[in-house]
């Protein structure tokens, strides 16, 4: 079953994956131990691992400059910290202003939880070209994560039988069949990665942050958090409030959530994203191939799925497309406007008996690659996510919250709903119902917002301004589609971060794009 959870994932990861398819303290005067003196030895990357996703080593910049990627140590356990230690993968591309310019490190976390930065950050690097002309581009693997002490969990033949199982039980025997599926892979995780699972919580992730900062060299941290990355800057504000330097927060998870309220809003959101691209496609001036209205594109959508309940289409052989992997494939292609094209070739495909495309978006989501290997982002999802959400929920629970669900998405609902149990059985307790983030005396962090966001619902950025406490959260709202604002290429948005960034400038609150 394909852990919805997953649906946090930052679109950035995703689309590195898709296109290759398709073409201790709470203070703030802590210190680290001997930890904090470590010398980063900078070399030419490697090729990612199989953990990382797998592929080339990146390409050098445009300017010629090579990508240069170091290892910094960080304590296993940050209750221990003069303990055992873990490598932490990390990837610079150094700036390309006068040094007398030179602000710092920024650092970007892309999402997931469980999205690789050292694969992620070059395959987008020019896109924060800008921002390099002021400072170095970092990004990392955090714990549990592609090189940095990854979570291990089912191998590749595995997870594919584990992604063919139905996530949307309709009787007693398919319940069981989900529930034991669930069973076996937080098993797998327990016996190969037992050590990691407790140390992958969000605030040592944040702790690593701040290892990560004094490392580089920074008084202060600079910081780009994307969708998850977000959550994980909140959690960072809200430990070393005095720390943070200038910080961007787009794609906004709620912070004040508990799993089962930021699943409904998921499905609200992935449903609010269905709407929008059933109305776009049946509003070109040419014919739209998939549906006659907005609503006829949707009923049969639902149709196909309710068909594929029954009997699954031939997908990527060996494998079937199932109803759950074309939810998946749907789910994929809603991250990003720019994928609503191959959305529609993937319906129309589907609908003349091809689950191929809606195969490869499916895949796209689960890190699977086109020879058949996983990266380890589900497992690393599943891990942190488990690490950091206290409930734990019941078959009997979700049953319960069925109709809410299906009211808040015909499409997304039951998958969302059923979602829920992925950490049940989980070996290591959670730590609480949702994050703290507040932040007082923090400096201001531009909290940017999208109102077509299916993954982090517009709604998470106000909550995130409010909870970060008065004088920190500053609120931009973006009028778009897709998850996430900077990337979109708009340049109203990319104006007022850019302005923060370098220049220290602070939009009024308020403000919006479009």
């Amino acid at each position: 079953m394909p852990n919805p959870a997953r649906l946090r994932a930052a679109v950035l990861t995703a689309t590195v994956l898709l296109s290759s398819l398709l073409a201790g303290c709470s203070g703030d005067d802590s210190e680290d131990g001997d930890l904090t003196a470590q010398k980063l030895d900078w070399e030419d990357c490697p090729a990612p691992s199989q953990a990382e996703g797998g592929g080339n080593a990146p390409s050098p910049l445009p300017d010629g400059d090579e990508w240069q990627c170091a290892t910094m140590k960080a304590p296993l356990d940050w209750d221990d910290p003069e303990g055992d230690t873990i490598d932490l993968a990390l990837i610079r591309a150094e700036s390309s202003g006068r040094a007398s310019e030179r602000i710092g490190s920024l650092l970007f976390n892309f999402g997931g939880p469980g999205g690789s930065g050292v694969t992620t950050l070059p395959a987008f690097g020019e896109d924060y070209a800008a921002l390099r002309t002021r400072y170095d581009l970092v990004s990392f693997d955090p714990r549990g994560v592609g090189r940095s002490a990854p979570v291990e969990c089912e191998n590749d033949q595995q997870l594919d039988a584990f992604f063919q199982h139905d996530a949307t039980p309709d009787d007693a025997e398919e319940r069981t069949e989900l529930l034991d599926n669930t069973k076996e892979f937080n098993a797998a995780c327990e016996k190969n990665s037992g050590k990691i699972l407790p140390e992958v919580r969000t605030t040592d992730a944040a702790r690593d942050m701040d290892l990560m900062r004094q490392v580089l060299g920074d008084d202060k941290l600079y910081y780009f958090g994307i969708s998850y990355g977000t959550e994980l800057g909140g959690v960072y504000a809200h430990l070393f409030p005095k720390r943070v330097g200038r910080a961007v927060f787009d794609a906004v998870v709620d912070p004040t959530q508990t799993p089962e309220q930021g699943s409904l809003g998921q499905a609200r959101g992935f449903q609010r994203a269905l709407d929008n691209f059933a109305e776009d496609c049946t509003s070109k001036v040419e014919d739209c191939p998939i549906g006659d209205t907005a609503q006829d594109v949707k009923d049969r959508i639902a149709k196909l799925l309710a068909d594929l309940d029954r009997k699954p289409l031939p997908g990527i052989f060996p494998r079937d497309l199932t109803q759950t992997a074309a939810t998946n494939g749907i789910a994929q292609a809603l991250y990003s406007q720019d994928f609503w094209e191959y959305l529609t070739q993937a319906l129309e495909q589907a609908y003349d008996g091809d689950g191929r495309i809606l195969m490869l978006l499916s895949d796209s989501m689960n890190g699977r690659n086109e020879n058949g290997e996983y990266s380890n982002i589900t497992a690393a999802n599943v891990a942190i996510n488990c690490a950091d959400d206290k409930p734990r929920y019941t078959p009997e629970f979700v049953e319960s919250k069925l109709p809410q669900f299906r009211a808040a998405s015909p499409l997304f609902g039951d998958y969302l709903a059923w979602g829920m149990l992925s950490c049940t059985d989980w070996a290591v307790p959670g730590a609480a119902d949702h994050p703290d983030v507040s932040a007082p005396g923090a400096a201001p962090i531009l909290v940017v917002g999208n109102t077509g966001d299916p993954a982090t619902p517009y709604e998470g950025a106000r909550k995130m301004v409010r909870a970060l406490g008065e004088g920190v959260g500053v609120e931009l709202t973006y009028k778009g589609q897709g998850h996430g604002a900077y990337d979109s290429g708009n340049r109203c948005v990319q104006s007022a971060v850019n302005g923060y960034l370098l220049e220290g400038k602070v939009p009024p609150a308020g403000t919006v794009c479009s």
